[in-house]
């Protein structure tokens, strides 16, 4: 593995989604796939049953979507991290579009949504420079990856009894990850060496939700929400090109390698309880465990012309995370004059264990918090749509290794139109 551990490397001002050397493990950093009413609340949202909102997080509740609105929602988020190690600091900053769906009910009972989300990101450029032993020579290891996945769904949700709703999100999953690790010495007679690694992925998701809605009192009403995300093999293509350079000639000497279906998607299961007070305060806690112990990565061994991907099954851990998050509004239905008593405020709280191991040790914990606005746009033509603004803190960090700290702005909005209306003619 790639040594996280070492000095502190010189992240550059290049536009990544993710800035985190982090990324270089697997498929790169695993993104949220929430929109902008869950983003307040840190990702809370498998239990939540939204008629203005389309939430993905469980295609079960798309079958609470409004019969006579076409919703369109689309987000994107800027941040700024602070890298921390062996006492020194750096700051690197990256923006991206996040996510576009639409939703609506297709017929009684039955919701549909569509839409791009993102699926994973990788973004990092760094060094570590050491001397070999005790002497004055001293050998540079660059770190350089880019890319990332992303996937088109398309989803349906089904109440078939009143308060028992079903759904599935089918996706197709594609994108390129680059990765580039080289090696170089002092001084000339010793060869520099690099490793290209790219990986292409073109293959499907499949995601199951079920949601179970009770009134426990006139004016309560609870929902268990569950979810599995279906893990199977990716059939990427693999290929990797080792070039060895002699310094003092340039001639090179070159290998390639190239294999197949050695990554595969982690079986996830979620689970979610939401609590709704007279549709003003609402409470969700999520819980999600991602199968990554049962998932490997291709490394290359063998040298002297039998170089060959083998499979390291040493590389991941179960990743477990707790989201807690709560929406407030006094009266999301109130008149102009009181309109600062339409507006959501949210707040949500997250911990999620590591899913990477380094060097034998567990890597990153995530602690994250945010809070934020769910605001109502009110003109002559439309009082349904909303913009939703929040701010989010994540602090991913071990013992003896790298530290981050990311200050996350989302802004997304959700057009909400009524486009089903019946006209009536007298």
């Amino acid at each position: 593995m790639a040594a996280i551990t070492g000095q502190l490397f010189a992240q550059t001002d290049r536009q990544y989604t993710t800035v985190s050397p982090y990324s270089q493990f697997g498929l790169g950093i695993p993104l949220d796939q929430s929109q902008g009413f869950s983003k307040g609340m840190n990702g809370v949202g498998i239990g939540f049953r939204e008629h203005n909102m389309v939430n993905t997080l469980n295609p079960a509740s798309y079958s609470s979507i409004d019969s006579l609105t076409f919703m369109f929602d689309a987000g994107v988020s800027g941040q700024l991290t602070n890298f921390e190690e062996n006492g020194k600091k750096k700051n690197a900053k990256s923006a991206s579009f996040d996510y576009v769906v639409a939703g609506f009910r297709a017929f009684r009972h039955v919701g549909v949504s569509f839409g791009l989300l993102p699926f994973t990101d990788v973004g990092y450029n760094y060094s570590s420079k050491q001397n070999v032993g005790d002497t004055s020579t001293s050998y540079t290891n660059t770190y350089y990856g880019s890319g990332g996945l992303h996937q088109v769904f398309l989803g349906i949700g089904w109440e078939p009894f009143k308060g028992v709703s079903l759904g599935v999100n089918g996706g197709y999953l594609w994108g390129n990850i680059e990765k580039v690790v080289s090696n170089s010495y002092s001084v000339s007679s010793i060869n520099s060496l690099s490793k290209y690694y790219e990986i292409n992925v073109k293959n499907y998701t499949l995601n199951f939700g079920a949601q179970f809605a009770a009134n426990v009192t006139k004016n309560d009403k609870l929902t268990l929400g569950l979810t599995y995300g279906f893990g199977h093999d990716l059939k990427e293509d693999l290929s990797s090109m080792v070039i060895s350079t002699n310094t003092q000639t340039s001639v090179l000497d070159t290998a390639k390698v190239e294999g197949n279906s050695m990554l595969k998607l982690p079986h996830t299961f979620g689970a979610g309880l939401a609590w709704n007070h007279r549709d003003k305060l609402k409470v969700g806690f999520d819980f999600t465990l991602q199968k990554w112990a049962d998932v490997g990565y291709p490394e290359l061994q063998g040298s002297n012309g039998n170089t060959q991907f083998v499979l390291n099954s040493q590389y991941f851990l179960d990743r477990k995370k707790f989201n807690l998050g709560v929406d407030y509004c006094a009266d999301e239905k109130g008149e102009r004059k009181k309109y600062l008593r339409m507006i959501h405020y949210r707040f949500g709280i997250s911990y999620a264990t590591p899913y990477l191991n380094i060097d034998g040790r567990d890597g990153p914990k995530e602690i994250s918090v945010s809070a934020g606005f769910g605001i109502p746009v009110i003109n002559s033509w439309n009082n349904r749509s909303t913009l939703n603004i929040s701010a989010q803190w994540v602090r991913n960090a071990a013992d003896n290794m790298l530290k981050e700290n990311t200050f996350r702005i989302n802004i997304g909005f959700t057009f909400n139109e009524r486009w089903f209306m019946k006209w009536k003619v007298n």
